[in-house]
């Protein structure tokens, strides 16, 4: 997998903070408060505009946010996570940046559906794993010929995972990743 090279200092240790922060709230609490979100939002766009000036700054600040929204809200949108981790995502990438959000994206899936699927087959729930997978295939086929309309059968929960979690371990696991690349 492509690292891309490491964001300048404070941003990874900024980044990483405020991830395992939103993981630790999303473990006790099951949900990210948008007040760690905006607040985490707003000190990375200080962070850009000290670093890299007004245009630089904000319109790398603008892309990474961008891309870690665009990378994870076709998952809400079939309902295969939640709002929280749509706008942590967003966050990190304004953090990290368009290319790394890439990267931080790529673990955190591989990392939270290794973990999922732990979850469902310790759970004994693999089969119901398996059907949840095959609705939202469907469903995200079948909203892209309907024009969104999606698909009429349910998913039937498995059990709830803090996926803050997978984005924090990924988003570090990137980071370090970078970091001893260098």
């Amino acid at each position: 997998m492509f690292i891309p090279p490491l964001p300048s200092q404070p941003i990874p240790l900024c980044a990483a903070a405020i991830a395992v922060i939103a993981a630790s709230t999303d473990i006790v609490a099951r949900r990210i408060p948008n007040a760690l979100i905006l607040f985490g939002l707003a000190a990375s766009l200080v962070v850009h505009l000290w670093l890299q000036g007004i245009v630089m700054g904000a319109g790398g600040w603008l892309a990474g946010g961008m891309t870690g929204f665009a990378l994870l809200i076709p998952l809400y949108l079939v309902r295969g996570t939640s709002a929280g981790d749509v706008k942590l995502l967003l966050m990190i990438g304004t953090w990290v940046g368009p290319e790394m959000i890439l990267a931080v994206t790529l673990a955190t899936f591989v990392i939270g559906g290794a973990w999922s699927v732990a979850f469902a087959v310790l759970n004994r729930r693999g089969t119901q794993l398996l059907l949840n997978l095959r609705i939202i295939m469907q469903g995200g086929l079948s909203a892209a010929r309907a024009g969104g309309a999606g698909t009429k059968q349910q998913l039937v929960s498995i059990g709830s995972l803090p996926y803050g979690v997978a984005i924090a371990a990924g988003t570090v696991g990137v980071l370090f990743a970078a970091a001893v690349a260098v």
